[in-house]
């Protein structure tokens, strides 16, 4: 089925600003609260929120077989799983709604006043209910550099890491959209020099600038999904900023890896940009050598160019842009990484999310983590305001974009953007 929504010729009859985001071409999925307080489900064009349950109610799907209330539900997951097919049915049908030369719902004001919200009327909610979530840790630079600073710098990739994509498995329950502050964590630390472990809150807090993608049903248990089909059960994806404790980490990673220093809050993006949106930005990535095992070899483009940005803005200050890195950069592909997730068996659902890990690029500016960007706290960064930083700050916002571009379109995913409080206080 062809993508028409992906047309770049296309133009909406709404308006949408210089170097937005969100073009008719976009056509993300997400969910928000309106000033009625009313949950939908939800896509955007340029600032305006388009509530795709009154599109429904109103019968501008007609032809597409959908149940009576997908679109009037608290979440994506049952859209998501309906599959590939439904959502190319219906991305297509809205960017038929939005062209400028078609006038059905354009000359409908009544209709219109139902179904279109300007963005700043609206709340933005986690859009889909998360029922696992995993992380991987699949940027050979990023591995290498914590590689070098914790163990030995001449052997930074432990020997398992070429071979498969490794990633550990998260915690849900902690997962928020943008604009939700974040408790800056209490927990187990060594202190410098000594032998026994202190509680208190965390003083080397971080972000970790990743993506994630969120699946549709994948598999039955016991069922693996070969790396050539995995792409098909991936609908789309969010910007990830994984908070991370790096002083806790440091003393309970071993011997299981990550726990409470990674579980008490992950940030993402409200929008889900779909795997069609982003189809026009395939690239290659990086040549892996050694070759991986046949159950994860792929051939052709299966990296997207996606440009990521970080700044920090303090409180009553002006951010300060201290990251710019590309999600091309990724050694292991998304697809490789669902493949390999499923190799044993393991059962993925709708909705459930898959984080890329800390996408660093080849230059010290390119980094995706305060650890690697001030080299554990030596060399720290200036802030606008004149302050400087080794990590976060208490009411420091962590602020992330993405997007992707070329001579034709631009396709983004707005940002993830999250202020870090003081430790949480029982009242």
């Amino acid at each position: 089925m062809p993508i028409t929504a992906n047309d770049t010729n296309r133009k909406s009859w709404l308006e949408v600003p210089v170097n937005s985001d969100f073009p008719i071409q976009n056509i993300p999925f997400g969910v928000f609260l309106t000033k009625e307080n009313i949950v939908t489900v939800g896509t955007r064009i340029g600032d305006f929120a388009i509530d795709l349950g009154a599109l429904q109610q109103l019968n501008y799907f007609e032809g597409i077989e959908l149940t009576d209330d997908m679109f009037m539900q608290d979440t994506l997951n049952d859209f998501i799983s309906d599959g590939q097919k439904t959502w190319r049915l219906v991305r297509n049908r809205i960017a038929e709604l939005f062209d400028v030369t078609n006038s059905k719902l354009q000359d409908n004001a009544k209709d219109r006043d139902i179904i279109i919200f300007k963005m700043e009327d609206v709340e933005m909610q986690l859009p889909v209910l998360i029922g696992d979530y995993t992380d991987f840790y699949s940027s050979k630079e990023h591995a290498t550099n914590i590689g070098k600073m914790f163990r030995d710098p001449e052997n930074a990739l432990l020997p398992n890491w070429l071979h498969i994509p490794v990633g550990y498995h998260g915690r849900s329950s902690t997962i928020v959209p943008s604009g939700i502050p974040v408790h800056r964590p209490m927990g187990q630390t060594l202190p410098n020099g000594e032998t026994t472990p202190v509680f208190g809150p965390s003083r080397s807090v971080d972000f970790e600038l990743e993506t994630a993608f969120i699946t549709t049903d994948v598999n039955i248990m016991g069922e693996n999904i070969p790396v050539t089909e995995a792409e098909d059960y991936i609908f789309g994806m969010v910007l990830l900023n994984d908070w991370s404790a790096r002083d806790i980490q440091k003393w309970e990673y071993v011997p299981l890896g990550p726990f409470l220093a990674k579980n008490f809050a992950s940030s993402i993006s409200p929008w889900i940009v779909t795997m069609d949106a982003l189809e026009p930005f395939r690239t290659k990535g990086p040549k892996q050598e050694p070759t991986p095992l046949p159950y994860l070899q792929q051939k052709g483009k299966h990296s997207f160019d996606i440009n990521l940005e970080v700044a920090i803005q303090p409180e009553h200050a002006e951010p300060t842009v201290i990251s710019h890195s590309n999600f091309k950069y990724m050694y292991w592909t998304m697809s490789q990484q669902l493949a390999h997730h499923t190799s044993n068996g393991c059962r993925v659902n709708s909705g459930d999310m898959m984080g890329s890990g800390t996408i660093s690029g080849p230059t010290p500016d390119s980094f995706g983590s305060m650890l690697e960007l001030t080299w554990g706290g030596k060399n720290p960064i200036k802030m606008s305001d004149g302050t400087e930083r080794k990590f976060i700050n208490d009411n420091d916002t962590v602020i992330m974009k993405g997007f992707c571009q070329n001579g034709q379109v631009r396709i983004g995913f707005g940002e993830v953007s999250s202020k870090l409080l003081p430790p949480f206080v029982r009242k």
